[in-house]
């Protein structure tokens, strides 16, 4: 039997009468990497902040690892690491100063070399926020957001506008994060990715879960209804293409 980690169970927002999370349930297991997938306005961040404690509940109940959302809130806290879509620090701090400040905010004291080695930013120890690259800030953002060994980590879009070589690196941190032991939950806009990295994905669209499956079985289903598409087999794609000709090395 899976031990659960996250029970979401009939949970609702509205905004001026409009519901933007519409009766959502569902439940995470410990150990998994799950996808929320949806287009635009289907409701993701509305239901991942409050989630992560940042935003009200309306109705429903959400539990994660037994502890209540709603009023467990600074216990939720404790186990939980959020990586923003945007994130923000301080340009004239170092950015090992930076992580030191994260643990001290918990309460917890941390090597921060090697934290900021495990997200590739050893080199950039002694630099300030401000020198730092879109992909360097999303890996310093990810390394803040692990200060304290949460047991759930969220993800928002966290490759949108990287390079290939960046988004790559990204993804084997995503899946090191997993390998040792905490729970990963993660938006994106590219299907490859929830494909390639997701144990499970569940499809967002109006406000309710219209799907919720791994993304094989899914793919298999509608195949099952009888979706075809033209077949190309092709052994690579473009943007292996790219990374052979200019490395696998990040570019920051």
């Amino acid at each position: 039997m899976k031990n659960i980690i996250l029970k979401i169970s009939h949970l609702t927002k509205s905004y001026n009468n409009q519901p933007v999370v519409n009766d959502v349930s569902f439940e995470v297991y410990k150990g998994e990497i799950f996808g929320i997938l949806g287009p635009n306005g289907a409701g993701k961040t509305t239901l991942l902040e409050m989630i992560e404690t940042i935003r009200s509940i309306d109705g429903g109940h959400i539990t994660i690892n037994n502890l209540d959302v709603a009023t467990q809130v600074d216990a939720v806290k404790r186990i939980i690491g959020v990586q923003p879509q945007t994130a923000a620090f301080q340009d004239k701090q170092k950015i090992k100063e930076i992580i030191e400040m994260f643990a001290a905010a918990y309460g917890e004291k941390t090597d921060s070399l090697k934290l900021l080695g495990e997200v590739s930013l050893i080199d950039k120890a002694n630099s300030y926020a401000e020198t730092l690259s879109g992909g360097q800030k999303q890996r310093l953002s990810i390394a803040a957001a692990l200060v304290h060994n949460p047991l759930l980590f969220f993800l928002d879009e966290p490759t949108t506008g990287l390079d290939p070589q960046a988004r790559r690196n990204l993804w084997d941190l995503v899946k090191a994060v997993r390998d040792k032991g905490m729970t990963v939950i993660m938006t994106t806009h590219y299907m490859d990715e929830a494909e390639l990295l997701c144990d499970r994905v569940a499809v967002m669209d109006n406000g309710r879960i219209v799907a919720l499956d791994t993304p094989s079985n899914l793919i298999t289903n509608l195949v099952k209804k009888g979706f075809k598409k033209e077949v190309l087999i092709e052994q690579a794609n473009l943007e292996d293409v790219f990374i052979d000709l200019t490395g696998k090395a990040l570019r920051d």
